[in-house]
């Protein structure tokens, strides 16, 4: 018969993160003293994007002494993804440089790019790339990183890489349109993509052609690609070609 320890790893490992909190909330309404259901209310509440709440339960760890390592990467990554950007730094900064984990790197380098420290960013991007068999989010995150620096064809290499390591990250598909077309190759890439992908995409580079190289003309183009490549109506596409049509922008 499981016991409660039991009971909160399957529902950290397999439930559903809204499902998980309201344990972890009926478990500590009834042992409020036990710090494994404190973590685990804390690990269900980022995942189930409240990171606020989250902050607040690991602060209540670290008051009482018992924040580990593992405590401290997740209470650096809640105070980011929270704003937190000082907060997280200096969570990071309390964790001993010999412990090395992806996660740990990861969100070293998104504090490096935040303080627009490249040169760290770009070693802690390498790193956390090598310490995970599935890279394709760090690499998107790295190509990002070059787009905003004006390193588009480093950016483009990032983003094809990310595509090889996961074709399906539609994410880094979108970045790669954007920062080719940001260059003017508004020809989609050679990568898989669905056709409702394929719509989505072409849209994507329609509004890089206007908004950002005032290219209307080609604008055009792309948006009537989009509005036919889509497989159901694509109201977007039609409003922003509407819209073009008329002079008034996208």
């Amino acid at each position: 018969m499981l016991d409660a320890t039991g009971i909160g790893d399957i529902m950290l490992d397999f439930a559903d993160p809204e499902e998980a909190v309201s344990y972890f909330r009926g478990a500590l309404a009834q042992e409020p003293d036990r710090l494994d259901f404190k973590r685990g209310l804390a690990v269900s509440l980022g995942r189930a994007g409240k990171h606020a709440e989250a902050v607040l339960i690991y602060e209540t760890l670290q008051e009482a002494g018992v924040l580990t390592v593992e405590d401290r990467i997740a209470m650096a990554d809640a105070y980011i993804r929270n704003g937190g950007w000082a907060q997280g730094e200096a969570a990071l900064d309390a964790i001993p440089p010999t412990y090395e984990t992806y996660d740990r790197y990861r969100l070293e380098a998104i504090v490096a790019d935040h303080n627009k420290e490249w040169a760290k960013a770009d070693s802690f991007y390498d790193i956390a790339r090598g310490l995970t068999t599935a890279p394709a989010n760090t690499l998107n995150n790295w190509g990002f990183s070059k787009r905003l620096r004006g390193e588009m064809a480093d950016a483009e290499t990032l983003f094809r890489q990310a595509l090889r390591a996961d074709p399906s990250l539609f994410r880094a598909k979108v970045n790669l349109v954007e920062v080719r077309a940001l260059r003017r190759e508004y020809q989609l890439p050679v990568i898989p993509m669905s056709d409702e992908e394929r719509a989505l995409l072409y849209y994507s580079a329609a509004k890089i052609a206007v908004e950002k190289n005032n290219d209307r003309d080609i604008a055009r183009g792309l948006l009537q690609e989009a509005i036919d490549s889509h497989p159901r109506h694509f109201g977007a596409a039609v409003d922003a070609l509407n819209a073009l049509s008329n002079t008034a922008g996208l």
